[in-house]
């Protein structure tokens, strides 16, 4: 199972980057698909860091960092019995703006039971969490770094 959604931001892929991979801060805009996100370890996300995240309707999870490019995009994975979940978060400049694009792939014995039970409800989390990346992107940039 494969979803993706993408949105065309009108702010620089730094300012979209700043805000996507801060992922400690996303609750704050995304509170109706993340309840909350723990850092498991210290500083800016990197290839191996952890982080739980608890969404409403699923159970928490905890995404390991397998794949970055600072600036351009990161991969993350979180697995289950049954179950890998890659979820993918890519950054690119285009003449008409930056571009955020969010993927999600499962794969697994039990991925077809769960794409079944979730497609609907996995589509409608990225496309909230990249429309909202989009406002929050396109406002004034803070003016403190928390990571």
């Amino acid at each position: 199972m494969r979803f993706d959604h993408s949105v065309k931001v009108q702010a620089t892929p730094q300012r979209v980057w700043e805000v996507y991979s801060d992922v400690a801060r996303w609750p704050e805009w995304t509170p109706t698909t993340i309840d909350s996100v723990e850092r498991l370890d210290a500083g800016r996300i990197h290839v191996g860091s952890k982080t739980r995240i608890r969404q409403p309707k699923l159970r928490p999870a905890v995404w390991e960092v397998t794949d970055l490019k600072e600036g351009e995009y990161f991969e993350w994975v979180s697995r289950a019995p049954g179950l890998k979940t890659t979820g993918g978060h890519r950054v690119i400049s285009t003449p008409e703006g930056t571009v955020a694009t969010a993927t999600i792939i499962q794969e697994g014995p039990l991925s077809w039971l769960f794409g079944r039970l979730y497609a609907s409800l996995t589509q409608r989390y990225i496309e909230t969490e990249t429309e909202k990346l989009k406002q929050v992107s396109e406002q004034t940039a803070p003016t403190t770094d928390t990571q």
